[in-house]
């Protein structure tokens, strides 16, 4: 007979101090073992012998804790999960700071590797025992009690879960998909709580967004005024670039595992449009922080690898996150027969594929990696009812895409053109494409040389520098080989050379393979083009040449004289001037006579009264010869012209200008009579003033100096001294 579930099982306990036997549940706090588990801390950064041992005693602690929890009973083992804090604190450590594959970490000996590794099994293990309800017919739980443990107690959640898929994914997909999807089975709430993790791994994109100074585009609300200056990947400090860079890598590769390992969390996730934000922030962020890493200058070259290794691996994981969500929301439910009704699936492939088509580069990247026209196909065997005029729109519209980034699409055989007789020739076909074309799909405008289909010259220098610069121990011989491969694009190149991915004709090759001179077959003079050819001291165009326009050094400057005794301005001017002169003074009243012209007024003589003469009126003003243009006749004559018309100056002088002195005592005048009709007397501050001390001063000087003394203080000075001489009159102030 099969012994009770735990949650119901009843054990009976003796009490150390009184002796008495007590009943207690089988899950209760008293049964826990007092015993302190140790966080895990992450790998050492130096490989000093005192930072690995002090790391590798803290494995070992670990490890001897977690062989000791993993013997216990089936109840004992519940207990002290349930209860003990310091358990899952070690738990939750090691999924926080144990190295993903992707991480750069310095290599352990191969003695702490080997305890790392027994580590790393044994928390496995505990996880998987803790997602299991019933390992035995004797041992287990009720599935709604085992439920309510893992969630109440917080033993899993969605981040744990993530975690869990990452570290442990890779040789346990089979395992783990058990482990998850009975959690998920027996506690239905934590796809609620997936649910309402989904905004938190969109902000994660957007903040990545937000430091790399890009907006998303459908982002309707306007930027703040410390975000209007935004800082590109490109200006951006270099530490925080690595971060953003890292931060991408490792939400993309978690989100990734998780879905390879529970892909029925794809509707969940598309319920938040999360295959339009991830291929949204593809085709504005990835291109950005791509730039960024091959233009910027690393000082540590394995840095700028590292992080081209990442983004690399970020984008091929964002890639296939999208396969995995359009695969179970769209395609798996009409190939399994799920249901009868396909046709809201169908519907929802197309739409999915058409809110892709404005995104160019993901679409290309995507049809790279799963051609779209082999799902069209699919559906088109699948449900014969679907719309051609969609489906063609669909397709016109990747392979638009596919011309407007100028990038040559990868051939792909129909399924209805395969003929028995071909079959295998399309086989090998594709497999020769797939090594041919990068895993992970290449960029072509990275780079603005990669643009010229057949590069040469500064052009395939500048190539070749783009690879050497990222790996600077291969050969530029090597190098040109890989570039003649791959089309004669460095990203490309990179891509297989660090997936270890290249051809069997460059694997072959030695990678530190020097640059062959090429002779050139044209001779220099026949091949020569540059900004100087064909001008006027091009010797190899033309025979004569000018020399003395050709001066070794400082030009030595033209003397005065030299200056002077060119008159080659002069004469060109002579004949342009000489035309001015020849001007008719003939008017012909009759030729230009209009009949329609109003003459009523033309018999009053306008102007009759006037001082000027008529010859002003109506003759031409005389020509004049610049003076630089006459000859010394002209100019004697003008001279002797000019002396006449200054003795006649002299004969009639002009009264036009009269006596400033006399204009001033006019003035004086004036101003004396309107004081007199005022009342104002003149200001007499010259007879204030009066001569030199020492000689004396007249009568009327006195006098204006004591009537200035006794009224100076009238009014600007508050009447002061007149008050202070009435008080030395009465007696008040001492003499």
């Amino acid at each position: 007979m099969p012994r009770l579930p735990l949650d119901e099982l009843q054990v009976t306990l003796k009490d150390p101090e009184t002796g008495r036997t007590r009943t207690l549940p089988a899950l209760h706090p008293r049964r826990v073992t007092a015993r302190h588990f140790i966080v895990y801390a992450p790998p050492p950064e130096s490989a000093s012998p005192a930072v690995l041992e002090e790391f590798l005693e803290r494995v070992e602690f670990i490890l001897k804790d977690l062989k000791w929890l993993l013997s216990l009973p089936h109840d004992l083992f519940w207990c002290q999960v349930i209860y003990d804090e310091s358990l899952q604190k070690c738990l939750d450590s090691f999924l926080s700071f144990a190295t993903r594959r992707y991480d750069r970490h310095i290599p352990f000996p191969p003695a702490v590797q080997h305890i790392h590794d027994e580590l790393h099994r044994h928390v496995f293990l505990t996880f998987l025992r803790m997602a299991t309800h019933k390992e035995s017919k004797d041992h287990q739980i009720t599935p709604s009690v085992f439920g309510e443990i893992l969630y109440n107690n917080f033993l899993f959640d969605i981040p744990k879960l993530l975690d869990i898929c990452v570290l442990f994914g890779k040789g346990n997909s089979a395992i783990l998909q058990k482990m998850i999807g009975n959690i998920f089975q027996q506690q239905p709430s934590y796809y609620q709580d997936l649910d309402d993790s989904v905004p938190t791994l969109l902000q994660v994109f957007s903040s990545i967004m937000k430091v790399c100074g890009v907006q998303q585009k459908d982002c309707k609300e306007p930027l703040k005024l410390e975000e209007l200056k935004l800082t590109t990947p490109l200006d951006m400090p270099e530490q925080e670039l690595q971060d953003a860079v890292v931060y991408l890598c490792d939400t993309t590769s978690t989100i990734w595992a998780f879905l390879e390992i529970f892909p029925e969390a794809s509707g969940t996730l598309q319920k938040h449009s999360f295959l339009s934000s991830i291929s949204s922030f593809y085709e504005l962020c990835c291109p950005e922080l791509e730039s960024a890493i091959m233009k910027r200058k690393f000082q540590d070259k394995s840095i700028q690898l590292d992080l081209w290794r990442r983004l690399s691996h970020s984008r091929k994981k964002l890639l296939e996150i999208s396969h995995i969500i359009i695969s179970n929301t769209c395609l798996q439910p009409i190939l399994e027969h799920r249901t009868e009704n396909i046709q809201p699936y169908v519907e929802e492939f197309l739409q999915i594929l058409t809110s892709l088509l404005p995104e160019r580069r993901f679409l290309c990247d995507y049809d790279e990696l799963f051609p779209v026209t082999d799902d069209i196909h699919l559906l088109q065997q699948v449900s014969p009812s679907l719309d051609e005029t969609r489906t063609r729109y669909l397709l016109n519209g990747v392979q638009s895409a596919w011309t407007e980034t100028q990038r040559s699409r990868p051939h792909f055989v129909p399924p209805a053109q395969t003929t028995p007789d071909r079959s295998m020739e399309h086989v090998q076909g594709a497999c020769a494409s797939s090594e041919q074309n990068s895993y992970y799909p290449e960029e072509p405008k990275c780079a603005g040389a990669t643009a010229a289909p057949f590069p040469s010259g500064v052009e395939l220098d500048s190539l070749v520098s783009q690879v050497k610069d990222l790996l600077p121990d291969l050969g530029e011989g090597f190098i040109l080989k890989c570039l003649e491969e791959y089309g004669h694009s460095p990203e490309s190149v990179i891509n297989h050379l660090l997936e270890e991915n290249l051809s069997p004709s460059l694997q072959e090759l030695d990678c530190s393979m020097p640059r062959q001179e090429q002779v050139n077959p044209f001779p220099l003079v026949a091949s020569r083009s540059n900004v100087f050819a064909d001008d006027e001291f091009d010797v190899f165009s033309r025979d004569v040449v000018d020399t003395s326009r050709i001066w070794k050094g400082r030009r030595k400057p033209e003397s005065s004289a030299q200056v002077l005794a060119d008159k080659s301005v002069i004469l060109a001017q002579k004949e342009r001037y000489a035309n001015y002169s020849m001007v008719s003074e003939e008017h012909t009243v009759d030729a230009d006579y209009d009949d329609e012209y109003d003459d009523t007024y033309d018999g009053n003589q306008v102007g009759a009264n006037d001082a000027d003469s008529d010859d002003e009126l109506i003759s031409r003003r005389p020509f004049t010869v610049p003076r630089v243009l006459r000859s010394r006749e002209q100019e004697d004559g003008e001279e002797e012209n000019e002396e006449e018309e200054t003795e006649e100056e002299t004969v009639r002088p002009d009264h036009f200008v009269q006596d400033p002195a006399v204009l001033r005592e006019r003035a004086e005048a004036r101003r004396a009579s309107y004081l007199a009709r005022k009342g104002i007397r003149p200001d007499n501050s010259t007879a204030v003033t009066g001569t030199t001390r020492g000689q004396g001063q007249s009568r009327e000087t006195v006098q204006e100096r004591r009537k200035k003394e006794a009224n100076k203080g009238a009014r600007a000075n508050h009447n002061r001294r007149f008050m202070a001489d009435r008080k030395r009159n009465k007696g008040m102030i001492p003499s």
